[in-house]
């Protein structure tokens, strides 16, 4: 009979040792995986030739209502996101008046209602020295009252035309 060998301090035989009275038993190599068959058909597309790859990356916040729209629009144009970001910004860059206007419409937009209510401001203003003065008993020259009140109604029609073309946007 061999000589047995003490265990190692683990309390395990050594690998590849029959281990003695029922105790552990040494570990057993784990079978090879086979290896999975290559894949006959890919659809992937084929890599873009160098000069035409996009390698550049750049970062968009949205709101999440902005992005649904976007998502939404890319969605309707059968393309990705990121794809559909890309062809439309370079849409716009090949019409950079067009693009500008557009973008800056809304802006705009909002900027002549403002500008449109400071104007309604002033001429209420003036309205209400010309009312001053009639309640005082003076009488302003019909030239001067026609003025005001034209001045009124262009104000009032320009605060309405804003109004109108924001709430068409939106």
């Amino acid at each position: 009979a061999r000589p047995r060998r003490a265990a190692p301090r683990g309390g395990r035989p050594p690998p590849h040792e029959a281990a003695t009275e029922g105790g552990s038993q040494p570990e057993k190599p784990e079978p090879r995986r086979k290896r999975r068959a290559a894949k006959t058909a890919s659809r992937k597309r084929s890599p873009k030739p160098d000069p035409d790859k996009r390698s550049y990356v750049c970062s968009v916040r949205l709101s999440t209502a902005e992005k649904q729209q976007l998502v939404d629009a890319a969605a309707a144009a059968r393309t990705s996101l990121p794809a559909f970001l890309a062809r439309a910004a370079l849409a716009a860059a090949r019409d950079p008046e067009s693009a500008a206007g557009s973008i800056a419409g809304e802006r705009e937009l909002i900027s002549e209602v403002f500008a449109a209510r400071r104007h309604l401001g002033h001429v209420g203003n003036n309205l209400n020295q010309l009312t001053r003065a009639v309640n005082s008993g003076g009488r302003p020259a019909d030239a001067q009252l026609d003025a005001v009140l034209d001045a009124v109604r262009r104000a009032a029609e320009r605060v309405q035309a804003a109004t109108d073309k924001l709430l068409e946007s939106r």
